[in-house]
């Protein structure tokens, strides 16, 4: 089942958000060479978990990681538009109605079901808040990973080749999407809106994280 976490709710969950930082240190630094720094309990964290993100966390039935990303609007800080606005053409990206989507992460003992039905878990949390759009910087290993959940990007920018390519991609949060979606995960549309109703139902955003609308 996924939980939707801010970083200052975190320690309610001490388990999962350590599994969580440690999946992301494996992920991006030991198995894919990132140039990433990891904390002294060998974490992986940026600046952006700093800004008290929206965290969605598929959780397994011990209470640890099994996959994760995380959300914050484009109309507020965001790796995009601070990092890679040079593949955009110098532009930025902000939109109340456009998220950014970051740090996916898989772990070890995520199933084949877990990448689509984290997609689903966290595209039920921002239809429930009017965006309309995902935004995203991936390598090229997850143009792949998006195919075969049945949630490949409309990619808005690109450079590189191979282990050096960069893509931004922008998903369309649509009803046709998540049916999708939802037959790769083999989970019922509707029992996303319960996950998300059950978990977060009385959702509320701190004050500085600007939520479409």
């Amino acid at each position: 089942m996924p939980k939707y976490l801010y970083a200052d709710e975190l320690h309610s969950f001490p388990r999962l958000r350590d599994s969580m930082f440690q999946d992301r240190a494996y992920q991006f630094k030991e198995r894919l060479g990132w140039d990433v720094q990891l904390t002294s309990k060998g974490e992986e964290q940026d600046e952006y978990d700093a800004l008290n993100p929206l965290y969605v966390i598929w959780e397994t039935e011990a209470g640890e990681h099994a996959g994760s990303m995380r959300l914050m609007p484009t109309t507020g800080r965001c790796m995009v538009n601070e990092h890679f606005t040079d593949i955009l053409g110098g532009g930025s990206i902000e939109s109340p109605f456009i998220w950014e989507s970051t740090r996916f992460c898989l772990s070890q003992k995520a199933d084949r079901f877990t990448a689509p039905r984290l997609m689903l878990a966290a595209g039920e949390a921002m239809v429930r808040y009017g965006v309309e759009h995902c935004l995203g910087v991936f390598d090229a290993r997850m143009i792949r990973i998006y195919r075969m959940i049945g949630a490949s990007p409309d990619i808005i920018g690109e450079c590189g080749k191979g282990k050096d390519y960069i893509g931004i991609g922008l998903w369309r949060l649509c009803d046709s999407a998540r049916q999708t979606v939802s037959k790769i995960a083999r989970v019922c549309p509707t029992e996303s809106q319960v996950w998300f109703e059950q978990n977060r139902a009385s959702l509320n955003a701190p004050e500085n994280f600007s939520l479409a609308g």
